[in-house]
């Protein structure tokens, strides 16, 4: 087996699973980081790690779709204004949620390779009557917007998934603004635990098997250009793996 099939089946074996933990939202059951099957719900994934009030008033299936591990519009300190694009935003929840922090002069865009994400998070936005929101099919390794078209880039528990994470992190900076900055919550693993301890800690599917170390994630913000890059643990979910806030810069003048 190469490469090239063991990615495109990892992709589509996650797409599967959003799909159906999309689906399944439809149908009055609840989802988590995870197989989308078993549709638990813990503390450590989905909206219970949202601020208390702050999914007040979003339709309930944007709330029961939250499948992350954080609250990146908090991270990204969000202003009045600004252009946002989530990464993976798979029912709209951060999407809405930045749409409400940006007002009407701003705007958040969400991308998603998954139909049934996309067709949910349309239907949550137009419930929400967000006018200042737009949802895009694609992939994060490949995103269809221009550069220099954002302000800033949030994704919630999204980057882990991928099986081409340098592609992802030098998207991000291409469609970044000089001086746009990213705020990503996601799983990352201690430095000292291996690739193949993480899988045996969890599924890719999971969360787990597929996480950076906290090394390498910053290596990989490096290399397109990021700087004043952190990543800062927030809570354990797996041994030796938590959910992370990840933060960096596109700077204001190339180097």
């Amino acid at each position: 087996m190469t490469d090239t099939d063991t990615s495109d089946g990892l992709r589509e074996h996650v797409r599967a699973r959003y799909a159906e933990a999309a689906l399944a939202v439809g149908t009055g059951n609840e989802g988590c980081c995870g197989p989308a099957a078993a549709l638990e719900v813990d503390e450590r994934f989905g909206a219970d790690l949202y601020d208390d009030g702050s999914t007040e008033g979003l339709p309930t299936e944007a709330v029961l779709a939250s499948l992350g591990c954080g609250n990146p519009t908090a991270v990204a300190d969000l202003r009045a204004g600004e252009r946002v694009l989530d990464l993976g935003s798979g029912g709209g929840i951060d999407v809405l949620l930045s749409a409400r922090r940006v007002g009407p002069t701003g705007f958040a865009y969400g991308v998603d390779m998954t139909t049934e994400m996309l067709d949910l998070a349309r239907r949550n936005a137009a419930e929400a009557r967000a006018t200042n929101v737009e949802f895009r099919q694609g992939t994060i390794e490949d995103l269809p917007l221009p550069d220099g078209s954002v302000d800033v880039v949030i994704s919630n528990c999204v980057v882990n998934l991928s099986t081409d994470k340098p592609a992802v992190l030098a998207e991000t900076f291409r469609v970044l603004v000089p001086g746009g900055r990213i705020g990503i919550s996601d799983v990352v693993a201690e430095d000292h635990v291996t690739p193949a301890e993480r899988a045996e800690r969890g599924t890719y599917v999971g969360c787990v098997a597929g996480a950076l170390s906290r090394a390498e994630y910053l290596a990989g913000l490096a290399a397109p250009g990021f700087t004043d890059a952190s990543v800062t643990f927030t809570h354990e979910v797996a041994p030796g793996l938590h959910g992370a806030i990840v933060r960096a810069t596109r700077p204001a003048v190339p180097a």
